[in-house]
């Protein structure tokens, strides 16, 4: 059986500062997609909430309108207000307005108004190469619907 070394023992220090740099390489192995997480998801539920906001406030204003170009008037006033407030790019967003009951015609005093907006969010720091971009996109999407106002005038 070997003897035990002592504890004063210079080989037994040979791990000192290694806690440090544990540390740092496990930290940096871990945080950093936890950071890209945290920031995706925040860019997600940012687009997502802008999308609902979106499709809610101009079911609202479509509904309350007047007449078509009220109602025109109005959704595009909204959707820029909305684009500005939650940063979403106008270009990605598609805004279909329809109503549920297709008999009569959309819009008209009395009917139900479905709005749906849907974009997409890039995710961050994907390359523009080899349309990476364009593939490395997360959709959201949200409709709403909206009885429109008694008082509507077809004109």
């Amino acid at each position: 059986m070997p003897p035990r070394r002592a504890s004063t023992d210079p080989l037994s220090q040979d791990e000192r500062g290694s806690a440090a740099l544990e540390f740092i390489v496990g930290g940096v192995v871990l945080l950093v997609p936890i950071v890209y997480l945290v920031v995706t998801l925040g860019l997600v539920q940012s687009h997502a909430l802008g999308v609902e906001s979106a499709s809610r406030h101009i079911a609202r204003a479509v509904a309350s309108a007047d007449s078509i170009d009220d109602a025109d008037d109005r959704a595009a006033a909204v959707l820029g207000s909305l684009v500005r407030e939650y940063g979403l790019d106008e270009d990605a967003l598609e805004v279909n307005v329809s109503c549920v009951d297709q008999s009569t015609a959309c819009p008209t005093a009395g009917a139900i108004v479905r709005v749906t907006v849907s974009s997409s969010v890039p995710l961050p720091l994907v390359p523009p190469v080899l349309g990476l971009e364009e593939a490395a996109r997360v959709g959201v999407e949200s409709a709403s619907v909206q009885k429109v106002s008694r008082y509507w005038r077809d004109q």
